[in-house]
Order: C-alpha cells, then structure tokens, then sequence
C-alpha cells in the first residue's frame, strides 16, 4: 500500500509539472520522456525531478513558427503544412552495402517555410503517403542547407485537427516572399541588372555572383545570380519580363533576396507585368534614410573617375531630380555613373540613401544596392496620378512645373511653356538650372522652362540668368551670366 500511495504521489507531480507545461505534447508522451530519463540518470533523480528536466527540454525545443528554427537548436518541434514533395534520391554511404535514401519536403506555416529531410524508411513513407496540403507534427535537428535552413526529421506523424493558411502554389509574387522558401518561381519585370563579380571560394575554386532586381503589381525585390546561372543578368535587358524557377529565400542586411543557384533558372517569358513604384516625396526626406524616389532628371554632370585607398578606380556621376514637392542631387556610384540618363527622363529610384551633400544641401546616394529604373512617360504609374498626389505626384508635371498654359516644340522636340503668351519681340529676362547645354540651350526655374538661343558656354546643372528678346518662341540672349 505504501509503495502504491508513494506511485501515486509521483504520478500527480508529474501530472502537476505537466499542466504547466506550454507545448503540444500528449501526457502520455510526456510520462514515457520521464521514465526514460529516469532510467537514464540511474536513479540520480526521482520522478518529479526527471519531469521538470523533461518540461524544460520539451520547452526549449518547441517553436513559435517556422521561422524560429535556428541551425544551432539540438532539436525542433513544430507544426506545418506540406507544400511540395521532392523525388526519393539514394547515395552510397561509406562502408555500408545499402544506399541511404532521401527525400526533401518542404514545409510551412503562417510565419514561413523550411525544407525538411525525410531519410531511408521515412523516405520510403514519405514518397508513398503524404500529399501536398498535409498538416505534420515535425520534431528534427535544423542545420544549415544548401538553400537556407533544414530540418533532418527524426519523428514526424499527420495533425488532422490543425489548419494551417499558407499558399501551395510554388508560383509567388513579391508581397508573398519569405524567409525559408524554396522551390520559388516568380515572374517579374527587370528593373536593374549588375555586371558579374568573381570571387575565391574556401575550397580553391572560382565563383561567380550577379544580381538582378525584378518588380511586379506587389513590390519589388533583389535576385542573386550563382556560377552558372550569374551570366544571365548580363543578358537580360531592362523592360524584360522573366521567369525565376527554383529560387529560394534569404536575408541580407535586413531585406529579403531572391537566390538561383545551379538547380534554378532565369529566362525571358511572354507575359504582361506591371511594376508600380512608391516613392516619397523628396520635400519629406531626412538625413540617415533609405527611401525610394521618382522624378524627372532635371540636370546631369559628366562623369568622374577618382582612385580609392585601395588603389583602385572609382567613378560617380551627379544627377538632379525633381518631383512635385522639391528636388535633390543624387549620386550615381560604379557602374550606375555609366547609365543612359539626362535632363527630360523621368525615373525610379529605389533604396537611396539620403546623405548630408555639398553647401549644407541633402543628396541621395545610389549605390550597388540601389535601383534605377528609367520609366515611360506616357504609362508610368506617376503620370497617371495627376495634380494634387503629394506621394506619386504626376511625372509629367515635372518637367513643365505647373503651366496651365500650351507648350509648343522647338525643332529638337523641347517643350517651350507658352504660359506667360510671349510675342515675338517681347524683351524678357530668364533665371534657371540648365537642363540642356546644347543647341539651343533649355532653362527651367521650376516652374516654366524656356529656350534659349546663345553661343554662351553653360554647364548643366549651372544656374544662369539669360537676358533678350523672344524670336519664334525662343529667348535669342544678348546677355547670359
């Protein structure tokens, strides 16, 4: 009788330890896990000591979502639905007769998603059973795989009481990235591209990397290009739609990448994708900021070579951009210096950093990371905005300022403001930036841009007060300082 009431004492704290435990785990389970680690500390612990052991194991490899599973963890535990099923692989294991057998499942939750190894008769089971829409209790090992994290499952049984909303389509668009997907295709519109870089891997060999920058309806994002699949980017033109297969997730600097290595692809497709901008205003911008802009190109500087540290050669270029609210210079670092832009362009600006510039003036910084896109006048989701849209104010308001008057084109296709009437022989007197230094030269103060005919030497961007009298719709100067 003594030994009974002592078993029943041990069981009620086991039980007692139990209901405080905050993980999907059966009593039954749980009572087996505590005998087991009884057994194993050969009597160093009696029963509720083993349970509260048992209690903090359980807890500490049990996981709030898909994304809380780090390859340092000893164990996992967690729920999600089957997306994809891999082919079964086999390979030779060293010393043994039988091959060993894989298969790679991936799975997800509302969070995100991971791969998971199925391995020799759970491979077997794996290919025979499951099916895409399957709701699994999962308990494995996280390491870190070739796309991102894995789980070696030890233990995995169907959950047919929990529903898990997450997307079984492999087909994404941007919005629906995350961290940990793989056997990702999305289609998008090609908005940057980066030459090829090389680099030394561990092992010796030589690797390459590019990256490509795509947007759809729903955003945009970075895809790196691996070995193989890196030359493409230089194939691709921008205004190109493409097709990414098989790219799998990562973070870098706190964004999400799109990754293609040697078993995804990048190619051209025949499909209609439409990239829509969100910018913000320039008047709204601060120091330390990384933000997106659209404008029209107001001035362009030549481009300028210097030497770094390092030794090697660096180049930039100056460009002024100005959207309904202000304007600001932004910097075009490497190979964006060398970019088919100048004064009349409208264009998107992606992930700028805003810095403090020259005279105490804010400027933006568009470096690797940056995206320029040159957009169409006449479809650009800005120019559809219209007056009165402070965040994607109207593009083609920016070039003209805010005339309600006609324009007229000069022979070069101009637009010349007709806004204040000007009559052949009026004498006028015009201070603006120029934003074309050729023949004849175009001036814009903001709000009017107006021609200008003169043998004056002028510098784009230059700030020049040209005085005269208007022939055929042009200022003919006399005088221009």
């Amino acid at each position: 009788m003594r030994g009974l009431l002592m078993h029943e004492y041990r069981m009620s704290d086991i039980e007692g330890v139990y209901e405080d435990l905050e993980a999907d785990v059966s009593l039954e389970e749980f009572r087996e896990a505590v005998e087991a680690k009884v057994e194993q500390m050969g009597g160093l612990a009696d029963e509720e000591t083993a349970a509260m052991l048992v209690a903090h194991e359980v807890g500490e490899s049990e996981v709030g979502g898909v994304t809380d599973i780090e390859p340092g963890m000893e164990e996992a535990k967690f729920v999600a639905k089957v997306i994809s099923i891999g082919e079964m692989r086999t390979f030779e294991r060293d010393g043994e007769d039988e091959d060993g057998r894989v298969v790679n499942v991936e799975v997800a939750d509302e969070t995100g998603s991971v791969r998971a190894a199925f391995w020799d008769e759970q491979a077997e089971a794996a290919t025979e059973e499951l099916e895409e829409g399957n709701v699994l209790r999962i308990k494995g090992r996280p390491k870190d795989g070739f796309s991102g994290v894995e789980v070696s499952v030890d233990q995995a049984e169907p959950d047919e009481d929990t529903e898990i909303d997450v997307q079984l389509s492999d087909t994404y668009s941007v919005e629906d990235l995350s961290l940990g997907l793989s056997n990702v295709n999305l289609v998008g519109l090609v908005l940057d591209t980066d030459s090829v870089r090389t680099f030394d891997r561990d092992d010796g060999s030589e690797g390459k990397v590019s990256n490509v920058t795509l947007g759809d309806s729903t955003g945009r994002v970075r895809v790196t290009l691996w070995d193989e699949q890196a030359e493409l980017a230089e194939e691709l033109e921008p205004d190109a739609t493409v097709e990414v297969v098989d790219g799998y997730v990562r973070e870098r600097d706190g964004n999400l990448e799109l990754h293609v290595g040697n078993r995804g692809a990048i190619e051209t497709v025949d499909e209609e994708v439409e990239y829509v901008p969100d910018s913000t205003p320039i008047e709204g911008v601060e120091i330390g900021q990384t933000v997106d802009l659209a404008g029209v190109v107001r001035s362009a500087d030549p481009k300028r070579t210097f030497d770094r540290d390092d030794g090697s050669e660096g180049q930039v270029r100056n460009v002024r951009i100005q959207d309904a609210t202000d304007d600001i210079r932004v910097a075009l670092w490497g190979e964006k210096a060398d970019l088919d832009i100048g004064p009349g362009d409208e264009v998107a600006l992606g992930d700028v950093e805003i810095q403090d510039g020259w005279q105490d003036d804010l400027e933006a910084s568009a470096g690797w990371q940056s995206t320029i896109t040159v957009l169409e006048s006449d479809s650009s989701p800005a120019a559809e905005a219209g007056e009165g849209s402070d965040d994607n104010a109207g593009l083609s308001d920016f070039a003209g300022g805010e005339s309600d008057g006609e324009t007229t084109d000069n022979d070069d296709g101009t637009d010349v403001d007709d806004e204040e009437g000007l009559d052949d022989g009026e004498e006028l007197e015009f201070t603006g930036v120029v934003v074309q230094a050729g023949d004849p030269v175009v001036l814009d103060d903001g709000e009017t841009t107006t021609s200008v005919v003169t043998d004056a030497d002028v510098v784009l961007g230059e700030e020049v007060t040209a005085r005269g009298v208007v022939r055929d719709g042009q200022l003919e100067a006399n005088d221009v300082f």
